[in-house]
């Protein structure tokens, strides 16, 4: 696996030559802030930039100094590690965290910063826990992309604690936007803008070791197992088409009948075969599952999945950085997922 970006920037900071102060937060692991450890991350943040302000789609948040205790939401904690700063708590993530609630590329991450502890895990199924959250007496809350609402806002803003929150809605947020607003609100703008650079190159490189993606065209479904008359297919409001676009695949025309609010829509299998593309993604739980979905006698005829151009993703954690994309997660979908793809497009059916 490439040295991670995290570690490659941690140098061009130090180089930088500013004066930077190293003020950032390290875990507590527990639900109350009289249990926290030293602050401790492994980049430095520059106070002088402080009090910071930043538009989101609830209003101006302005923080006044370089935040020490920072709780992070969706794929920020990711981002916020990316920047060397430990975030106290983070959002718990059982689709490609595993059993311990943490993707392998946060937890990668998280060893290089000397000394901080474990992260409370945050969960999010009944909405953001807006109490456990000003229990932990956080200076920030990132939330780039998440699912906050506005409520949430009001209630964490009325308890002191400024949220970044998104720029437009929920869990649409380009990874580039959260790079820039994480780095903003830590005091990391110039390390940020160097993750960023980094990460599109490691995008840039990926695509031109497998060509074959250049070009290309793709559909990347969805699929309700209890009823596969129909099928959504994400658009570029999605992350996850958006990336892709971004290496230099397009969207077939039948994606362009979507809103451009929406980041699913639903089509009937009756027009199977209107759903042109080189390839065809979707997800399964199993290789049996994979097996059957290509099999039914309505997906099968999908051109795409007629012609054997089929990626169904049965490993989560191979694809989750596309929809919950930060440096980090890129960095792991690019070496376990995109190969697979390039070969789907190259007519090897891949899972």
């Amino acid at each position: 696996m490439r040295k991670l970006p995290l570690r490659r920037t941690s140098a061009l900071v130090a180089a930088a030559g500013v004066t930077l102060v190293g003020l950032t937060a390290c875990s507590t692991g527990s639900s109350t802030a009289d249990n926290a450890a030293d602050p401790t991350a492994n980049t430095s943040a520059d106070a002088e930039v402080f009090p910071v302000s930043i538009d989101t789609s609830f209003g101006e948040v302005t923080i006044d100094d370089v935040p020490e205790r920072v709780v992070a939401l969706g794929p920020d904690s990711e981002v916020a590690l990316s920047l060397g700063v430990a975030p106290i708590a983070i959002e718990r993530n059982d689709w490609a965290g595993g059993d311990e609630g943490r993707t392998l590329w946060f937890d990668e991450a998280f060893a290089e910063i000397e000394g901080a502890e474990d992260p409370q895990l945050l969960d999010t199924t009944d909405g953001t826990p807006v109490d456990e959250i000003i229990a932990l007496e956080p200076d920030v809350v990132l939330a780039t992309n998440s699912g906050i609402t506005e409520d949430d806002f009001n209630e964490l803003m009325d308890a002191g604690i400024p949220v970044v929150g998104y720029p437009g809605v929920q869990w649409t947020t380009t990874w580039q936007e959260s790079l820039e607003m994480v780095g903003e609100a830590l005091g990391r703008a110039e390390l940020a803008a160097d993750v960023t650079e980094e990460t599109e190159q490691l995008l840039t490189d990926t695509v031109a070791e497998h060509p074959q993606l250049e070009g290309a065209s793709f559909l990347w479904g969805y699929f309700d197992a209890t009823d596969l008359s129909k099928v959504g297919l994400y658009t570029s409001v999605d992350n996850r088409p958006r990336i892709l676009e971004e290496m230099g695949m397009v969207n077939p025309p039948i994606i362009a009948e979507g809103a451009d609010d929406v980041f699913y829509f639903d089509v009937s299998l009756e027009r199977a075969a209107e759903l042109e593309a080189d390839v065809f993604i979707a997800y399964a739980t199993s290789e049996e599952e994979a097996a059957q979905l290509v099999a039914n006698p309505l997906v099968s005829q999908i051109p795409p999945v007629a012609a054997g151009n089929t990626l169904i993703s049965i490993t989560p954690a191979d694809s989750a950085g596309l929809s919950a994309p930060s440096p980090l997660a890129l960095e792991y979908v690019m070496e376990n997922f995109i190969p697979k793809l390039a070969l789907a497009v190259d007519g090897q059916p891949q899972t």
